[in-house]
């Protein structure tokens, strides 16, 4: 345990508070801003999905690295050098003269988070006892609850009454107070670095993408036959990947971690369940301004409760699942998603408005209650060694989650507009549908729990 000073143990907090605030207040910032982007790029609103999806993709490529670099150059270098990059990338953004540009500057502000974060929370780990951890981890992740809250609403009044160039560039005096304070505060931690897992890294690495640019091709009129190549290249990767995860005294992801039932159904149940979830916030927007005509400060307001209701139930998470045991308020919560996501496809008038506000404000009290309790289950039943590695995948098949369920989303409105020609209303009220069936059909995963399954955990 490294000895902080008097300033460093007040405020050393402070640091991953920044850190979190910047990444998911650029996450949740940009989603009532894509029909203003895409204008101003010359893009249909419908297609800036690759705008979200490359920036959650590259974080889940990236996060398995965090670790490593951090343990091996110290976490004072990587934390500073990951602010660094993500103010680059924020720059690059907010220059973007095309849709192909920003991607690629979403990737490279991306590859900034994904050691930003995990290496700050890794900071506070190394650095504090554990008497003093709960108590100093719920002070920082408070910008976690506020970030989504502020973010499309920010978002909206920005590209409304000023540029969308500003929805990146609000970053850079962030990254600098960040920088400034990380250089003061953070200490330098080194631990003992195995040789990573490269060819693991890699392997992995290539089958996401592929499996990400599968959902896309497959989308597209006449490039179906390129979509099932990518998924028959990405099943491959994977199963290369197992292959040599079996022979690897250290691989990237041991696979004796699926040998812990609460972690494989856990990890298989965050999948399914966030594939349906995690469209919503990319598809609502568009609706509410695409079809709806709403302005950008009017659809972030409108996306307010999700946020509200996620604070909202925040107490009381703990004595819910004590209540009713982790099985079944994920079976049970899961389908409950579902309905809601289901009760979206109502909606056919702007004058509607009045009726989101409460159905947002559940989902989003569902939704917090839902990752509470399975990233909790997931990782709960892990001794020793396989927290780390556990923890680490669990975060990257979350950021996964996010991306393939934007593309699949994104992929079933096109098909339903290019290819089936629906009027653009009908056919975000059947994507709406079909997130809603998945997502209750992703409830059945953790039917496989016991109802005694986390009892320890409370």
């Amino acid at each position: 345990m490294v000895t902080l000073t008097p300033i460093q143990d007040k405020y050393l907090p402070y640091v991953l508070a920044v850190a979190l605030f910047m990444q998911i207040l650029d996450a949740t910032i940009l989603n009532t801003s894509l029909p203003q982007m895409a204008q101003a790029l010359g893009e249909s609103p419908l297609k800036m999905q690759w705008a979200v999806i490359s920036y959650a993709l590259t974080l889940a490529i990236f996060i398995p690295l965090s670790g490593f670099l951090a343990d091996k150059y110290g976490t004072r270098c990587v934390f500073l050098s990951a602010i660094i990059i993500f103010c680059i990338g924020s720059l690059l953004c907010a220059a973007s003269p095309t849709l192909n540009l920003l991607v690629a500057s979403r990737v490279i502000q991306a590859i900034g988070g994904a050691m930003m974060t995990p290496v700050a929370r890794l900071i506070l780990v190394k650095s504090y006892p554990r008497n003093k951890l709960l108590t100093v981890m719920n002070f920082a992740v408070i910008p976690a609850l506020v970030a989504p809250l502020v973010g499309p609403i920010l978002g909206g009044y920005i590209v409304q009454y000023a540029s969308w160039h500003w929805i990146f560039l609000i970053n850079i005096p962030m990254g600098i107070a960040g920088f400034v304070m990380g250089k003061k505060l953070v200490p330098a931690l080194f631990e003992d670095t195995k040789r990573l897992d490269w060819s693991g890294f890699l392997l992995f690495a290539a089958a996401a993408c592929g499996f990400t640019l599968a959902v896309e091709f497959g989308s597209q009129t006449g490039h179906g036959l390129y979509g099932l190549l990518f998924s028959l290249g990405a099943s491959l990767l994977i199963g290369a990947y197992i292959w040599h995860a079996k022979r690897q005294s250290a691989s990237l992801f041991p696979l004796a971690l699926f040998d812990v039932r609460t972690f494989r159904t856990g990890i298989i149940g965050n999948l399914f369940t966030r594939l349906g979830i995690s469209a919503v916030p990319f598809l609502l927007p568009l609706l509410l301004q695409v079809v709806f005509e709403y302005s950008p400060s009017q659809a972030g307001w409108l996306l307010a409760p999700i946020a509200v209701g996620a604070i909202g139930i925040k107490p009381f998470v703990s004595k819910i699942i004590q209540r009713y045991s982790y099985r079944k308020v994920l079976v049970y919560n899961t389908s409950i998603m579902g309905c809601l996501i289901l009760v979206l496809t109502q909606f056919s008038d702007a004058s509607q408005w009045l009726w989101f506000i409460p159905i947002l404000t559940i989902m989003g009290a569902c939704n917090s209650l839902q990752f509470s309790a399975m990233n909790t289950i997931t990782i709960g039943d892990l001794q020793g060694t396989q927290t780390s590695s556990g923890n680490s995948l669990m975060a990257v098949n979350q950021q996964l989650a996010i991306s393939f369920g934007i593309a699949f989303g994104a992929a079933v409105l096109n098909i339903l507009r290019e290819r089936m020609q629906m009027d653009t209303l009908t056919a975000f009220q059947i994507t709406f549908f079909v997130m809603g069936v998945l997502t209750i059909l992703s409830g059945m995963v953790f039917m496989r729990l016991k109802p005694e399954d986390g009892r320890g955990l409370y």
